[in-house]
């Protein structure tokens, strides 16, 4: 069963997050909280939440610092950021600290069901306006992806390298001996380090070109170390369970 962790301080669109949540996944489970610290509290007692929701206005955060706090103490946890901020600069900016996708408030439930869908797939889910900067046509593209792809781990680059053959994320899982959880999260930085937010575009734009080879694998607990979860032993506070 798919479970979701709401941060918003408006209890009217924690609801209707909560709606666009249950037009995919009618059974899912949903915390709800108004703060980082709440949102700390239900990820030390709740084991296995698949995605939050993240509101970027908060009463014990400003900016990107509650964003920043969940990544460093969960960084497997796919967080997406749901704001009114729809400035192409701050969707940029929380794209490339990691975000998991930037879903705007005035994006219609229907749309956000869509989105989350999208996130929980391992893609990145970008506003339908939104382009990298720079690449309006740019005839450097190619070029540009090329250098981008010298950032991805070697076991990033296996899981690329199956992306382009056209294997989903369980058969990802089998051929690496991989869990599922852990596919995705490679397939989330994957598409944010290459600029793409799409599987499908990054299907076409990798089979134009060849990919590095990745160096020998020893053992997959090194090239995976980046999304441990070091979850906190302690628990503490209660969440809204709807």
């Amino acid at each position: 069963m798919t479970s979701f962790l709401i941060i918003d301080d408006h209890p009217l669109f924690r609801e209707a997050l909560g709606n666009a949540v249950r037009l995919s996944h009618p059974d899912a489970i949903i915390f709800e909280t108004m703060s980082i610290k709440g949102a700390l509290h239900i990820l030390a007692d709740e084991q296995g939440i698949d995605l939050a929701l993240l509101d970027l206005s908060l009463p014990d955060a400003t900016g990107f610092s509650g964003f920043m706090r969940l990544r460093e103490t969960y960084p497997r946890l796919p967080v997406a950021i749901v704001s009114s901020h729809e400035d192409q600069q701050v969707v940029s900016e929380a794209l490339s600290l990691g975000a998991a996708g930037y879903l705007p408030k005035s994006t219609s439930k229907s749309e956000l069901a869509q989105a989350i869908d999208c996130v929980l797939s391992g893609s990145v889910a970008v506003p339908k306006n939104f382009v990298v900067s720079g690449e309006r046509g740019d005839a450097d593209f190619t070029q540009a992806l090329r250098q981008r792809l010298q950032e991805l781990t070697p076991q990033q680059l296996r899981v690329l390298d199956l992306i382009r053959r056209g294997y989903q994320n369980k058969h990802i899982a089998s051929e690496l001996k991989l869990a599922e959880s852990t596919v995705k999260a490679h397939v989330t930085e994957i598409l944010r380090k290459l600029k793409l937010f799409s599987r499908n575009k990054a299907v076409i734009e990798i089979g134009k070109i060849d990919l590095p080879v990745p160096k020998k694998r020893v053992s997959n607990k090194a090239d995976d170390a980046a999304i441990v979860d070091p979850r906190p032993t302690e628990t503490s506070g209660m969440a809204k369970r709807r």
